[in-house]
């Protein structure tokens, strides 16, 4: 496998880890993928969720809780990269971004909306950024605004396919029946777009595609595609080092394919989560909201049918069964508890 290149910087491995909130992905599992020579990726959703104070004031929490774990994880860097993962949805999306980059994050990738701004948000700093997209459409949409309102364009972009966890770009019927043999031929249309906008700014803008990226076959397969890497989320989740719960990533484990089930999730999206206790009862009657953390920009806790910052607090601090428990498409090929080496062993080609 080829180093990955993203502007000056470079990771000796083209593997990135996702970014997975709450709390799933923070500077315990970046880092150690980082030290791996791979690209850690911390999630800033609610990420001060267990810090003191965050009942009262999250925000603040969430913005020192983001600058803790950037710098913890920097420091087991060695040949890898630390970045973080901040969705559009969010309503303090600025403030992170920002917070990231003071912090040092070498790079910063953005989905769950699109993220017109971000370009705005990073200027006169070496931080990367990094769309998530998962149609050519949306590619060609992003590079273009940010070409037209920045003169720049993406110093990488990562495309989502429909087997990836948590929100998800696709409707609920695409999610269901799309056709793997149909999207690779998008991805092969995502990385032509891509090339074409690399050209017009003279620069390679590398093309990672995440989303049913499990073994050594996939990773072959995609960089075979054109790619050059991949983003894996769900394998992290069942390691020594990854920040969730020990009954969290014992749920992985027990999980089999059939317990994977597609949600509706306060965001707007849809989502891919494991069946549990928490989502029969969601779809039977919504759940109190007895707090509004205001975590979302478009979150009406009136009409929403649960909130999805207790949902996914509960589950990161054990609460499986009444927690949501976002997961990938191929959570049920993970069998045993592993280690964050083994686990980038495993995808090296």
């Amino acid at each position: 496998m080829k180093e990955l290149k993203i502007g000056n910087k470079t990771a000796k491995l083209p593997i990135i880890q996702g970014g997975m909130g709450v709390g799933v992905s923070r500077s315990g599992l970046a880092g150690a993928v980082a030290s791996e020579g791979a690209v850690g990726i911390i999630s800033t959703a609610q990420i001060g969720y267990d810090e003191t104070g965050f009942e009262q004031n999250y925000k603040e929490c969430n913005k020192r809780a983001i600058e803790m774990h950037i710098k913890r994880a920097l420091k087991q860097a060695k040949d890898g990269l630390v970045g973080v993962n901040v969705m559009v949805a969010l309503k303090d999306y600025a403030q992170h971004v920002k917070t990231a980059v003071k912090a040092g994050a070498d790079v910063i990738i953005s989905g769950a909306g699109l993220p017109i701004d971000l370009p705005g948000l990073v200027e006169g700093s070496d931080t990367k950024i990094a769309p998530i997209v998962s149609s050519e459409k949306a590619a060609h949409i992003i590079l273009k605004m940010w070409g037209r309102k920045y003169e720049r364009t993406a110093d990488f972009v990562v495309v989502e396919g429909p087997k990836a966890g948590g929100h998800l770009g696709f409707s609920r019927e695409e999610l269901e029946c799309r056709d793997h043999l149909n999207y690779d031929l998008e991805i092969k249309k995502i990385i032509q777009t891509v090339r074409e906008f690399g050209r017009k700014f003279g620069q390679k803008i590398p093309v990672i595609v995440a989303g049913g990226v499990f073994s050594r076959e996939d990773v072959s397969h995609v960089l075979q595609l054109g790619a050059d890497g991949v983003q894996v989320a769900s394998k992290f989740v069942a390691t020594e080092e990854c920040d969730a719960n020990l009954a969290y990533k014992e749920a992985y484990i027990r999980a089999k394919s059939s317990d994977v089930d597609i949600i509706e999730s306060p965001v707007g999206m849809p989502g891919r989560a494991l069946k549990n206790r928490f989502l029969e009862q969601v779809k039977k009657h919504p759940i109190s909201i007895g707090k509004c953390y205001g975590c979302l920009a478009k979150c009406n806790p009136a009409t929403i049918p649960y909130c999805i910052t207790d949902a996914l607090i509960r589950a990161v601090k054990g609460d499986v069964e009444d927690g949501l428990v976002f997961c990938g498409a191929d959570v049920g090929r993970i069998e045993k508890m592993s280690t964050v080496r083994e686990v980038v062993r495993e995808l090296v080609v």
